[in-house]
């Protein structure tokens, strides 16, 4: 099978297939990033008759209609978006949509005696050599002559002949051609990537994920226009909610639509915790109604394709985009996003800085939308999601990944009689009694201080309302979401004076602990017998409370055990660090797994 062909065609032609609507262009609805310059300089080259590289197509299947008849698709555009944006709105006057969302013209001015182009700027429109918009060129109904004579004229310029070419070669620039590398539409989706990495000068990987954005713009029949705009302008405003008056004001088709009424509530939800970004959305309402984990799939599923016959069928194309639909405005409902996110909060994730994962969310929430369609009691959801997350966290279980595993967990939670029964299988095959007594303390040896395990830690803190070291009231909670300090319980210059130079010595989760600001700049660099000394000393009446508000060993025993810090600490100084990270990872172990099994 030959998998692509090369061709060269004029950019006169292009536009013409993206006015005829041969040619999908999805990204011209999105933000255009390139710099006003970056146009300029495409044009020159253009001019200059300079090879501006290629743009890759991949043409949608062909479908069979329900009458027996082939509907054939239209040519997807996956690289070179931005390319022949810049084309159309330098060369047509088209409005392209800034990062703000706010729609702009680039208006790229042309000296004919310099034959110089430049980005228009107020200087610029002033000076009479200068062509204030080269599109004046390229609009239907173009006075070449006139404009000649006048451009002399007010110019002072005898030699029309040669302004005349001048201007020619400049409109002579629709002539010029771009290439075209063609991928065959009997190509999959994992062929066409793996082509386009290769063919990629900059080596930039393709998301699957835009696979699937382009390919649901380009279905005006199955509302893909509409369900694009959702995605797209639900995340935009998840993460930039002043846009909004911006997007209500440019697109007013689609702020008249229900669809615009159904996310706009987020542009008020001022929550860091979980922003989905188009990727984020699209796998998880693919995943939740297809209970599939490739996006790959989604691709062909949208383009109808019949996984045993290995035919496209228009019939699938339009259950797919239904179905796509309805995750889509499941994930985005106002009720659905927060109860997650509560559910979420419950289980002690009150911050993004406390869960990296982006994976573990996602199928978080895929699961809770899930359990919500089967109708599952509210509190077996609430119980079950968050050991998931949970459980997720400590096993890695969504890193690198997570197609297979996204798809292997959704069926089984789909197919299981008892969801509750399915999460106890798991644990007893991973969270066993050796996870627990060896390989988490094994792994709490890191210096690293974003691991996923003293995040659970942190986390078992904030669900128990623990107070930081050495601190009477200040909880662990508001320590984080203040910023507050992480405090090396063996001060780090202390350790280093005493010969534990390397970071990943000094540096062990182990030896971390949040505290108060002051409390952590008072200790300085003292060992911790001396400064624990200190604290005990204030329980002497009217005694400076200079190490927290703790008062009393009694008090100290027990900031100590809720901080999982061994007891032993009272005495310890250098010669008991290494022993003290030991005895410390095992508490911190056990406090983990006791979060875990009271969730």
């Amino acid at each position: 099978m030959t998998k692509y062909v090369v061709n060269n065609s004029s950019i006169d032609v292009i536009m013409g297939w993206i006015k005829g609507g041969e040619i999908a262009i999805p990204e011209i609805q999105r933000p255009f990033v390139w710099p006003a310059s970056k146009v300029r300089d495409l044009m020159d080259s253009l001019y200059k008759g300079y090879p501006v590289g290629y743009i890759i197509t991949w043409r949608n299947p062909d479908t069979k209609l329900k009458d027996g008849t082939t509907s054939t698709g239209k040519k997807i555009l996956i690289d070179g978006q931005q390319r022949i944006t810049a084309i159309t709105a330098a060369l047509l006057s088209m409005e392209v949509v800034g990062s703000d969302y706010k729609k702009k013209k680039v208006k790229i001015a042309f000296n004919p005696i310099e034959e110089r182009f430049e980005v228009l700027n107020p200087a610029i429109k002033k000076d009479s050599e200068w062509i204030d918009d080269i599109s004046s060129f390229f609009i239907s109904g173009f006075n070449y002559f006139d404009f000649i004579q006048n451009y002399c004229s007010t110019n002072n310029i005898n030699d029309y002949n040669k302004i005349g070419q001048i201007i020619n070669r400049l409109i002579e620039i629709r002539h010029s051609n771009l290439g075209i590398i063609e991928l065959s539409h009997e190509l999959d989706i994992e062929t066409v990537t793996e082509i386009f990495i290769r063919i990629n000068s900059q080596g930039v990987v393709l998301s699957q994920a835009d696979f699937a954005m382009s390919k649901i713009a380009v279905s005006e029949k199955y509302n893909g226009v509409l369900i694009r705009k959702v995605i797209d302008y639900f995340c935009h405003l998840a993460k930039n909610p002043a846009d909004y008056s911006t997007i209500q004001s440019n697109d007013t088709e689609f702020t008249a639509s229900p669809y615009f009424e159904k996310i706009k509530w987020i542009k008020d939800h001022h929550e860091s915790l979980y922003v989905p970004d188009y990727s984020d959305l699209i796998r998880v309402a693919y995943t939740y109604k297809f209970f599939r984990g490739k996006l790959s799939n989604l691709v062909s599923l949208l383009s109808g394709r019949d996984f045993e016959t290995r035919v496209y069928k228009e019939d699938i194309a339009e259950a797919s985009f239904q179905k796509l639909e309805e995750g889509v405005l499941g994930f985005i409902n106002e009720t659905n996003f927060k109860r997650y996110l509560m559910i979420v909060k419950s289980a002690g994730i009150i911050n993004k800085s406390l869960i990296r994962s982006q994976n573990t969310l996602n199928f978080g929430y895929i699961l809770y939308l899930l359990l919500r369609d089967r109708k599952i009691d509210s509190a077996v959801i609430n119980k079950t999601v968050r050991k998931w997350i949970a459980l997720s966290m400590l096993t890695g279980r969504y890193s690198g990944s997570p197609e297979s595993m996204f798809e292997y967990d959704v069926r089984r939670f789909n197919s299981s009689n008892n969801v509750e029964d399915y999460v106890k299988n798991v644990e007893e095959g991973e969270l066993s009694e050796a996870f627990w007594n060896n390989i988490l303390i094994t792994r709490l040896n890191t210096s690293v201080a974003s691991s996923p395990y003293f995040n659970l830690f942190l986390i078992s803190q904030i669900k128990y309302g623990d107070k930081g070291f050495l601190s009477k009231n200040i909880e662990v909670r508001h320590l984080i979401e203040e910023r507050g300090d992480i405090h090396h319980i063996f001060p780090k210059k202390y350790l280093q004076r005493n010969g534990y130079t390397a970071r990943n010595q000094y540096n062990q989760i182990a030896n971390y602990v949040y505290t108060q600001q002051e409390i952590n700049i008072t200790i300085k660099d003292q060992p911790p017998k001396d400064y624990i000394a200190k604290v005990l000393q204030q329980s002497q009446e009217g005694a400076e409370l200079k190490y927290g508000e703790i008062s009393g060993k009694v008090q100290l025993l027990d900031n100590l055990k809720v901080n999982s810090i061994p007891a032993q600490i009272i005495d310890m100084d250098i010669k008991n660090y290494d022993e003290f990270l030991f005895l410390r990872r095992k508490l911190m172990a056990n406090k983990i797994k006791e979060y875990y099994f009271a969730l």
